[in-house]
């Protein structure tokens, strides 16, 4: 006997049986869906026929699905946000509102979002009974409890006072100025330009990101190291943005086929921000990135930069030798450049003459000579060194070590008698001294005239104010970090995620440190061309603390979480394995 398929009605006819809507308007709102391909939920909501509330209700009951309403107290009780992670409930507009059994009762927006259901049950370790609720009630009662769910505003930047309708649609290259900055601060390209500018700022934004789309403009904050989706603009917009953009770093607005670079100085509440600016041609269009540099960032004190006590002093005493070279090392984006201007700001005195090679000068100091690498023009590195070392020096700031060049130019600086400071590009501080004989370096002269050399990360800060102690630390990641079950009882914390913090659960950044001092033994090993494993087990036993000591040094004393200090653990948790095992 053939089975009998339930058959399921159509949502226009449900919402026009319970008279949540006409005809007319389901005609409407059918053509408008075919025309844009939204559904036909959204342009019923969209042109006004109805609320979310009906539309969610109707497909609740046309999916087979319980509704929740949330309109009273009633409907909010049970309702627990801290059953799940923070950053699913805002991320996926998700709130359990029941647990038990392996199961989670979960209220969601879209019934037919099936692929979010099965990434639910594989983040939260259960499976998911979904309960339909409107999408508006469901962001209001997270905003209300996580608060605005960003560092930033959530509104659209484009519909928050801003004007758009005029027609952008045409790319007017030179003459585009007529209509990005022209007109006066009423043109409503320059307001958004303004706007985002300034309220990236005000959010602790470190870069802003407008990278072109196929059919929009993503725009995106990075906010302690993390990319935020802040909002995505109208294709239309992206030309005269792109212009407005490019004419206030004073590049070339005409020229869309190679990278450019710019700056745009700009006072925000009173404060002069400088912006260094990167246009890179792209598949969709050029993609803009604007650096937010801040001249307070670099004058936080060395106190601030996250070093415990003895790596303090450590530093203290080898920025204050008459000579050497002292290297900071790490990836792009860990701290090197604060640190070493931190350095100087202490050194800073009228009786030292510093100079600095930079490519290029990001921040300016009073009272310190900074040289700008300009290759185009012949002033390349090895030509500002020797020049700078003829005026006679008391400290050099190498902006980086790049080639054996550089290197033997910072080499002889300091076995002359100048104190020399400069950043390589290395995972770790061991690996230094092998990366300088890579580039052709003696080993003998690289053993002499190193001091020290310093390995850094950044790691997120916990919010002072929603972090809360773990009552269930991951024993997985306790290993990871090298952190025992009775050595972390009551001392592991985790994010939360508050008003304060803009639900993310962290606030600012601090460094994670390797100090490594060069002693006899270590100078020796160099000499005679040390591996790097051999080299980092002579600094440990040296007393040198390895990036994941540092890291689990913080864990313990609440500044950050597991999972930050993890992503920098697993390579030297591998090593130590692999060492074990021979």
């Amino acid at each position: 006997m053939a089975r009998r398929t339930r058959v399921r009605r159509k949502l226009g006819e449900m919402l026009i049986e319970v008279e949540a809507i006409t005809e007319a308007q389901l005609e409407t709102a059918l053509q408008l869906s075919k025309g844009s391909g939204k559904r036909l939920g959204e342009c019923l909501i969209e042109s006004g026929a109805c609320g979310d509330t009906e539309v969610a209700k109707a497909l609740a009951e046309q999916f087979g699905m319980d509704f929740n309403p949330m309109a009273s107290g009633e409907d909010l009780e049970g309702i627990d946000l801290d059953a799940a992670p923070k950053d699913v409930v805002r991320k996926h507009l998700v709130a359990p509102c029941g647990v038990g059994d392996g199961r989670m009762k979960l209220l969601v927006h879209d019934p037919l979002d099936l692929e979010l259901l099965d990434l639910l049950r594989f983040r939260l370790k259960a499976e998911i009974d979904p309960v339909l609720a409107p999408r508006s009630a469901l962001k209001a009662f997270i905003d209300e409890r996580l608060g605005s769910g960003s560092a930033v505003k959530s509104e659209s930047l484009v519909t928050e006072s801003i004007d758009v309708s005029v027609d952008t649609s045409v790319d007017r290259s030179v003459d585009a100025s007529v209509d990005i900055g022209g007109g006066g601060d009423e043109a409503p390209i320059v307001k958004l330009t303004n706007k985002l500018i300034m309220e990236a700022v005000r959010g602790r934004a470190s870069d802003i990101h407008v990278e072109p789309m196929e059919d929009r403009v993503l725009l995106r904050y990075r906010i302690d190291g993390v990319c935020h989706v802040r909002d995505e603009l109208p294709k239309r917009m992206q030309s005269a943005l792109l212009a407005r953009l490019k004419l206030m770093a004073g590049v070339n607005i005409a020229e869309k086929r190679v990278p450019q670079d710019g700056r745009i100085k700009m006072d925000v509440d009173g404060d002069q921000i400088d912006f260094r600016v990167s246009a890179c041609p792209a598949y969709h269009g050029e993609s803009v990135v604007l650096r937010v540099l801040r001249p307070d960032s670099v004058r936080i004190g060395l106190k601030n930069l996250g070093f415990e006590q003895d790596h303090l002093d450590h530093f203290n005493r080898i920025i204050r030798r008459p000579n050497g070279i002292f290297l900071v090392t790490g990836p792009t984006g860990s701290g090197k450049t604060t640190t070493l201007y931190s350095a100087l700001d202490v050194l800073n005195r009228p009786d030292r003459k510093i100079i600095t090679a930079e490519d290029p000068v990001e921040y300016s100091f009073a009272g310190i000579n900074q040289c700008q690498v300009n290759d185009g023009i012949g002033l390349t590195f090895p030509s500002i060194l020797r020049s700078m070392l003829r005026q006679a020096p008391n400290i050099v700031l190498i902006g980086e070590i790049r080639d054996r060049e550089v290197a033997d130019i910072a080499i002889q600086a300091a076995l002359t008698g100048h104190l020399v400071f400069s950043t390589l590009h290395t995972n770790d501080a061991p690996s230094a001294i092998t990366r300088l004989v890579d580039m052709g370096v003696k080993p003998y002269l690289a053993a002499s005239s190193i001091q020290a050399i310093m390995a850094q990360r950044l790691i997120r800060v916990l919010c002072s104010k929603c972090s809360e102690v773990d009552p269930q630390p991951d024993p997985r990641i306790m290993r990871l970090v090298d952190i025992d079950a009775a050595e972390g009882e009551g001392r592991i914390q985790r994010s939360v995620g508050c008003g304060v913090c803009g639900g993310i659960g962290f606030k600012g950044r601090k460094a994670i440190f390797e100090m490594m001092q060069m002693t006899t033994e270590l100078r020796e090993m160099a000499f005679a061309r040390a591996t790097v494993a051999d080299l980092r087990q002579a600094a440990i036993r040296a007393g040198m603390r390895t990036l994941l000591q540092d890291g689990k040094v913080k864990i313990l004393n609440g500044v950050t979480t597991m999972p930050e200090i993890a992503r920098f653990a697993q390579a030297d948790v591998l090593v130590a394995a692999n060492m074990d095992s021979e």
